[in-house]
């Protein structure tokens, strides 16, 4: 099971600096306590509100890139 260390670990190995904003959101992410990437982005700004939801977007994109996450589409049909 990954934890945010190994997670910081192997974004490093894979060029990228290691910045406050992405240890925060890296840290939101492995607590795995939300619905949607949007749900991460509101957990992230509550601590720092100078994180844009483009960064937040950005290192989600990322991570599934690195093979650290997988985004799973959720299409819900309205049978009414």
């Amino acid at each position: 099971m990954l934890n945010s260390d190994m997670v910081l670990k192997r974004l490093r190995e894979n060029g990228c600096r290691i910045t406050k904003q992405r240890k925060l959101i890296v840290d939101v992410i492995m607590k795995n306590d939300f619905t949607s990437c949007k749900d991460i982005y509101y957990q992230v700004i509550a601590k720092d509100s100078t994180v844009g939801m483009a960064t937040v977007y950005r290192m989600i994109r990322t991570l599934e890139e690195i093979g650290v996450i997988n985004r799973i589409d959720t299409i819900e049909i309205n049978n009414e």
